[in-house]
């Protein structure tokens, strides 16, 4: 089916995951065009259709990132599969969540995994992550005051690097046939407290770094408040911290050495890799 590889695009191409597996395929050799509202070599908006087609010119598979920031999006991304398939996309690789197909109702991330799986012209990959070690380098979840203010409950989670859900991306963008069907859950090798993180981040800055472990509903209510997040996004941030408030986070496992042959990045080699991000003027 894949034997005249063309071209992949890759939605989300200015983000923390879709820029880095642009980079690695163009360095395995398979063209691949970034797109999104901003700085990618396409125009690509979801609420304008208009920009769709010419995303997918000469294109035969795609790495799918949703819309962000909001949590009703399946018709929108059925319309454009549905024109993707008529333009001869073959594969789709999707970046869900970890424990995507167990998303609440309100939901689409269990249903834009489910309307993959119905169509038959075209083959999927499913890749459902922990949550990213860029979200403690970022504007996601930063040290501010020297603290990291997220509800846990004291809770764990494997943290996985960007860079190791990209390299799996990869994997199954290169080799659609060998991926077809298949389900990944990125993690990183350890089940860590948000604790232990600000522990390793503070050893490796030279920072004092320590965690609010927040109430929840002070948290979500207060980014909602202050228009960081829009209202109904709610209900995902209530699921996403209720997991490993719940000690239901995720759990380490060999999805990325199975795929790309070799462990996942520790939090410790990428805090020192990152090591910049912390040691910038403080904010507060």
């Amino acid at each position: 089916m894949f034997n005249e590889p063309q071209t992949a695009l890759i939605l989300g191409g200015t983000g923390r995951t879709g820029s880095l597996v642009a980079k690695m395929l163009t360095e395995r050799g398979l063209s691949a065009r970034t797109a999104s509202r901003h700085g990618s070599d396409v125009l690509f908006d979801w609420d304008d259709t208009t920009t769709h087609a010419d995303a997918l010119a000469g294109v035969d598979r795609v790495y799918l990132v949703t819309p962000i920031m909001r949590v009703t999006y399946a018709d929108q991304v059925a319309a454009f599969l549905d024109l993707a398939e008529a333009t001869g996309v073959r594969h789709v690789t999707y970046l869900s969540t970890y424990n995507g197909d167990k998303a609440p109702q309100e939901v689409d991330i269990a249903a834009v995994e489910t309307g993959l799986a119905h169509r038959q012209a075209i083959t999927h990959s499913i890749l459902r992550p922990a949550w990213v070690m860029q979200n403690f380098s970022d504007e996601h979840l930063p040290v501010i005051d020297g603290a990291i203010t997220v509800p846990t409950g004291g809770g764990t989670e494997t943290f996985v690097d960007a860079a190791d859900i990209a390299a799996v991306a990869v994997e199954t963008l290169l080799h659609p046939d060998a991926h077809a069907g298949a389900q990944y859950a990125p993690t990183g090798p350890q089940a860590l407290t948000v604790s232990e993180v600000a522990d390793i981040i503070a050893s490796v800055s030279g920072r004092p770094v320590s965690h609010h472990d927040i109430d929840r509903d002070t948290w979500i209510n207060g980014a909602v408040a202050a228009g960081v997040v829009p209202a109904d996004y709610a209900v995902m941030l209530r699921w996403l911290t209720g997991a490993i408030v719940s000690g239901n986070g995720s759990t380490p496992n060999d999805d990325i050495e199975k795929v790309i042959g070799r462990p996942p990045t520790t939090f410790r080699d990428f805090a020192q890799r990152n090591v910049h991000a912390w040691n910038a003027p403080a904010e507060g």
